[in-house]
């Protein structure tokens, strides 16, 4: 048994592509199906995010208007949603999609209930479409449903290794903290998720564990609660 009984795990849509940056990568998208099913059978309840940056992020689309861009955002989402979920199925587990909209024959409303429900049954579950209106970003949709779920922590698998002083693309010197605590994260603007996901996570006492999803066994090691990047305590 893992450390953790229930997590939130967001994943990011671009590292998904893998090096085609762009769509799916089939051979990236098993390496995670099957570390995610390694900790299922272990018994964690896992529920799952991915952004839509592989297909399309709102607030890049700065030539239409930004409700509009923000909706094809929530759109990406839901593909994404769906394509990891069959490929979830293909290797070995159950799994469930609940959208903040519904789209019928694809995807229910979300629902508290239902997805309790679905987690006890061991079913992977995943959120799509944000929050379900503009302005908000797949980071505010994670901490919202991970709060509402009642998350032990959300695990943030991203391109990067953990939480840096500065951007370690841009400078080499940068130096990556092992631990600290979401305050820190909003006053030193340190950019792990959106403002108004760290003022939700800090008003609901939700930590998080911030790793890269490109070394092999990470997302295995972290939903049993070793975690190789940050951890971002909730005080």
């Amino acid at each position: 048994m893992g450390k953790y009984k229930r997590v939130m795990l967001k994943l990011s849509g671009e590292a998904l592509a893998g090096d085609k940056h762009t769509g799916f990568d089939l051979a990236t998208v098993e390496a995670v199906a099957k570390e995610v099913k390694q900790a299922v059978d272990e018994g964690t309840e896992i529920a799952v995010v991915i952004g839509g940056g592989n297909f399309w992020r709102g607030r890049t689309g700065n030539e239409i208007d930004r409700v509009k861009s923000d909706q094809i955002g929530m759109l990406a989402t839901v593909m994404n949603a769906l394509y990891v979920s069959e490929v979830f199925r293909t290797n070995g587990m159950q799994t469930a999609i609940f959208g903040a909209f519904e789209i019928p024959g694809l995807m229910p409303i979300f629902d508290k209930d239902a997805a309790m429900q679905a987690l006890s049954e061991k079913k992977v579950v995943f959120f799509a479409a944000g929050t379900g209106h503009p302005y908000f970003s797949t980071d505010s949709g994670t901490a919202l449903r991970a709060i509402e779920i009642e998350a032990d922590i959300i695990l943030l698998a991203k391109a990067i290794d953990g939480v840096y002083d500065s951007d370690p693309k841009t400078n080499p010197d940068a130096k990556r903290f092992d631990k600290l605590s979401i305050s820190e994260v909003v006053e030193k603007q340190l950019q792990v998720i959106d403002l108004t996901a760290s003022v939700l996570c800090k008003e609901n006492h939700m930590p998080l564990g911030v790793f890269s999803l490109n070394e092999a066994g990470n997302i295995a090691d972290a939903l049993s609660g070793k975690i190789d990047g940050t951890i971002v305590t909730a005080d």
